[in-house]
């Protein structure tokens, strides 16, 4: 069923007005009493603080009162998906959100969903971060179903929140299911490795990191030797941040090195299967094992490369040595800088840690990898499942505020 079609449905023949924000009859531009305070200045309380994106403080104290939709003045996050926030009770506007809300003839909620599908980039100057100007945002185009019947055009807005709001919550409910479920799993699978991972004396021999490693190295700065994402750039430059739940993940923010730099950087860092990632900068101690020799990627500075003697440690067993409470507990007493905290490679080459026999790390590690797979496949699942659920609430969101252009009633 086409947008028109199901609106028309639901609209029952009924006529559509298409107005705009600037129509005093329908909605409140509540500016006036909006107030930035620099945070020095705030006075904690529990009244919510709005910025252009989302709640930025807790005060004492409030500009507004009531049911409002707030709409990013300036600094929206995404222009695609513009930032519009709902609001109820007492709250605190600063002047980054234009403040409105629907009078007799408008559902503030009904205002709230409508505004979500709207484009507000032609509105903008500059079609970028520019500033929304209240004499660009009153031009933005609002519909009224039923205009001249009130209390039925009020029921048919009604209908249209008590569906999208269904949605949402069935969003919001599932998201809170699946992220306690993972937590349990996490938890769960915490113990379990600390429990296997925790050895009484004289049980295991205890040696340092550089006792049972072939090398400890990292990766090259770009900003002293290459240039990132230049137009040949065909390879994958590896930080932190693609490091993820145990094995190195692509993203389509991953910076991309070329053929010269890559030759640069494994002349450096030299990866091959077996090797043992860990984040040694910034996000200090993700690990990852590398399965296959890698063939386009590499490591950045502050990733270190831990190339294990694999007759002496697995590296598998290594990795989740390296997540352990215990270990975590030891190295986190050698992390030093600020902002900026990291790991120096040699105390982490100086960390001691318990090296049982081959057969038992690998029974170890068949345990923990199934645990591991387990927990795994519940976080990549959340956030699909979750996408899946928002792409179905913005489909009816779609359908069910698809009004008639009046070309399209003509028509």
């Amino acid at each position: 069923m086409s947008g028109a079609i199901f609106m028309n449905k639901l609209l029952e023949g009924v006529s559509v007005e298409w107005t705009t924000l600037g129509d005093e009859r329908f909605v409140e531009v509540a500016n006036a009493a909006r107030r930035p305070v620099k945070a020095s200045l705030r006075v904690t309380g529990d009244i919510p603080y709005y910025g252009a994106n989302n709640i930025q403080d807790y005060v004492d104290g409030y500009t507004h009162d009531g049911e409002y939709v707030l709409i990013a003045e300036d600094g929206s996050a995404s222009l695609e998906s513009y930032s519009i926030q709902y609001a109820t009770g007492k709250f605190w506007a600063n002047n980054h959100v234009h403040v409105v809300r629907g009078k007799h003839g408008l559902n503030t909620r009904f205002l709230y969903h409508y505004l979500r599908i709207v484009d507000f980039i032609p509105y903008l100057p500059n079609k970028d971060r520019s500033k929304l100007t209240k004499g660009e945002m009153i031009k933005v185009p609002l519909p009224i179903p039923c205009p001249d019947n009130p209390k039925k055009s009020l029921k048919i807005q009604a209908e249209i929140v008590r569906i999208l709001d269904a949605f949402a919550e069935l969003t919001a409910e599932l998201t809170a299911e699946l992220t306690a479920e993972l937590t349990a799993r996490k938890k769960q699978y915490n113990y379990y490795r600390d429990q296997l991972l925790s050895f009484e004396e004289g049980e295991v021999q205890w040696k340092t990191l550089a006792e049972v490693i072939y090398s400890l190295k990292t990766g090259l700065n770009p900003r002293q030797n290459f240039q990132l994402n230049t137009p040949d750039a065909q390879g994958y430059y590896v930080t932190v941040r693609e490091i993820q739940n145990g094995k190195v993940t692509f993203l389509e923010k991953t910076d991309r090195v070329n053929e010269k730099a890559l030759k640069l950087i494994n002349g450096r860092s030299n990866l091959d299967a077996g090797d043992v990632l860990f984040s040694g900068t910034g996000t200090v101690g993700r690990t990852a094992v590398i399965e296959d020799k890698p063939e386009n990627w590499n490591i950045k500075e502050g990733v270190y490369v831990i190339k294990p003697v694999q007759e002496k440690i697995l590296p598998r067993y290594l990795a989740h040595l390296l997540n352990s409470s215990g270990t975590v507990k030891d190295y986190s007493k050698k992390i030093v800088g600020n902002p900026v905290v990291s790991l120096p490679m040699g105390d982490l080459r100086k960390l001691k840690i318990p090296v049982p026999p081959l057969d038992k790390q690998a029974r170890i590690v068949a345990i923990l990898d199934k645990f591991d797979a387990l927990t795994n496949s519940i976080t990549d699942g959340l956030p699909r499942e979750i996408e899946l659920r928002q792409k179905q609430y913005e489909h009816y969101r779609d359908l069910l505020l698809s009004f008639p252009k009046p070309e399209e009633v003509m028509a």
